[in-house]
Parts: C-alpha cells; structure tokens; sequence
C-alpha cells in the first residue's frame, strides 16, 4: 500500500493512504543503516510504501520503502553536529513566519533559512506577523526588513492572526499547494493554522517576557488537510539554524543578488571577502547589497555556527540601524 506521511515521533509515523485511511506505523530496522545522514530518515511528507500488520489486534503497519523526493528542507541536527534534521519534504511552498521583536526574528536567522531553501530549490515567502502588536518603532523596523527582502525578489506579507490581516491573501497562496510554516518558537504559526482554520484547536503558548522567546508548543512536524483545498505541515519552532552540506565556493549562489553578479568578479572562484576586482563587495558599496546580507553570508562562510542563534539580535538591530541612517 501508498500512502503520505502526515506525523512523525521518531518511533512512530501517521500515513493516510491513497483511499483517505490513517494508519500508525513502524519504519523497518533496515532504513537506520542506510547511510541517510539524517536523524530521521522519514520525515513529514515522504511518499511511502507499507503493509499492514496482520497479527497486531490494532491496525499498524510497517514502512518498507520510500518513494524519492520532489524535495526537502534540512536543518543541522541540534544534538549531532554532523548530521542533518529532515524538517519536511515534497512541499510546494514554505512560509517562514517572522516576528520583530515578539519574540525577535534575526537577519541572519532568516538568511540562513532563505539560502537552505534556495539549495533544495523551495520557494519561499516572508510573511511578518504580529503586526496589530507594533509601535512606531517595530514599525520602521518591520518596514526596513521587508524593503531588504522586496528588492532581492522575496515576496512578503504582512499578517495579524487576531485581526485577521492579510489572512485570507495566504489562504489563496495555499489553494492546492503542500505549505510549510516555520519560524521561531512563539512567532505564531499555530495561532495562524488557527485562524484559518478554526476547526483544527491547535495548541499555543504565550511568549516569556523574561526571556523574549517562544515556548514549544508543537511538539512534532504534523501535516493537516484545511478545507480550501490546501494541505499546510505545522512545525516546531527552529531556535538556530546550522547550513550543512554546501562547500564554500557554492554559498554565494544561494544568494540571489550575489548569483546575479557572480560572472563580474575577476575571479572564477572569488570569495567575495579580500580578493581584488569583486563585484559583490563593489555592489555593497554603493548600497546595492544590504550589509545585513552581506553579514549573513561572511557567517555562514567562516562557518559561525555558535551564533547562529537569536544572540545576534543586537548585531542585526545595529545594522539595520546603520543602514538606515545612510540612506
């Protein structure tokens, strides 16, 4: 039998065959040893074939087999610095939810998502939520991010879950699509599923004021089926994000202003750091590439992967701030 993967736990998977049935199954020992580089070799959205369990009183069955993958989103693994998470996979569309300063969302966090997303080929669009919480400043500085985003050719939205901004626009991007939400713990992507969904009741949790962050409250990626004919994979909230498997000559292509530029450096193989004659760094000059990009890029480059968390907000805040200023 063929079915989807709708919820994994590690141990168990939830697959809704091809006639609408869901059934609790295992994975065969066999898939551990592999030499998939991940912790989780079946990830939310594979394609997989099973079979039922005859002698269990319950009805289970075992994967045996998954089909390849359109694609898939990785993230470094938090526990196991060599391996990669499976995040989802077979997706249409991914929405990386970001939030000023409730909790805050940092440049570099969502560089680093942006660049792995353009690495599996996923497109992905920015949508800044919380704005019915938003003073004059969070404002400007919500305003400044999306300028950022806008002109490299991300699309953006701008959303409020409680009063319904913006909410029936990401419905209509969703319509017979496979979507991802991801983002921070508490940036809001359960209160979203809610909103659009009433019915569903997914749990949420309120932000720590002592700390700005986000409390889990999705424990497990989990696709849902929403009644506008759209299918959305809930995840939970991504403290860091680690870039794995990408040699440093290619990063820059995964940047898309960067790629565009690429063929002027005088070198074939430049690095965009000290060589002579390089485009990108003439374009970040004369304010054609953000710096906060450019940032972004010298971190992932040097391999920074001890502040690839939300420590770098006061960095990011200093650029954008400085930016800002020249223009």
């Amino acid at each position: 039998m063929t079915g989807t993967v709708y919820k994994s736990t590690g141990s168990w998977y939830t697959v809704k065959s091809e006639s609408g049935d869901f059934v609790e199954c295992r994975m065969k020992g066999k898939f551990r040893i592999k030499g998939i580089k991940s912790t989780n070799p079946i990830a939310v959205g594979d394609i997989v074939d099973y079979e039922l369990d005859e002698t269990s009183d319950a009805v289970t069955g075992t994967i045996f087999n998954i089909h390849e993958r359109k694609n898939y989103i990785v993230r470094k693994s938090v526990n196991l610095s060599h391996q990669m998470h499976i995040i989802a996979s077979n997706i249409d569309r991914v929405f990386l939810l970001i939030t000023i300063n409730n909790p805050p969302t940092t440049f570099n966090f969502i560089d680093r998502f942006l660049v792995t997303a353009e690495a599996y080929n996923i497109e992905t669009i920015l949508v800044f939520n919380k704005i019915d919480t938003f003073d004059e400043a969070t404002f400007d500085d919500q305003l400044y991010m999306q300028y950022v985003y806008q002109q490299i050719g991300y699309k953006c939205l701008r959303v409020s879950s409680t009063e319904m901004k913006g909410v029936e626009e990401l419905k209509e991007m969703m319509i017979g699509k496979v979507s991802m939400f991801s983002g921070h713990s508490g940036v809001g992507k359960s209160t979203l599923v809610n909103a659009m969904e009433p019915s569903l009741h997914l749990k949420t949790k309120t932000i720590s004021e002592a700390s700005k962050q986000g409390q889990h409250t999705t424990t497990f990626a989990e696709m849902y089926d929403l009644s506008f004919n759209a299918k959305i994979i809930d995840t939970p909230g991504i403290k860091g994000f680690g870039i794995v498997d990408m040699e440093k000559e290619e990063i820059s292509g995964y940047f898309p202003e960067f790629f565009k530029l690429k063929d002027q450096c005088k070198f074939n193989n430049c690095l965009h750091k000290e060589e002579p004659h390089c485009a990108i760094k003439a374009a970040l000059e004369k304010d054609e590439i953000a710096w906060s990009r450019y940032n972004s890029y010298l971190k992932i480059l040097e391999g920074d992967e001890e502040n690839y968390r939300t420590d770098s907000y006061d960095e990011d805040r200093k650029i954008s701030d400085e930016t800002r200023n020249q223009k």
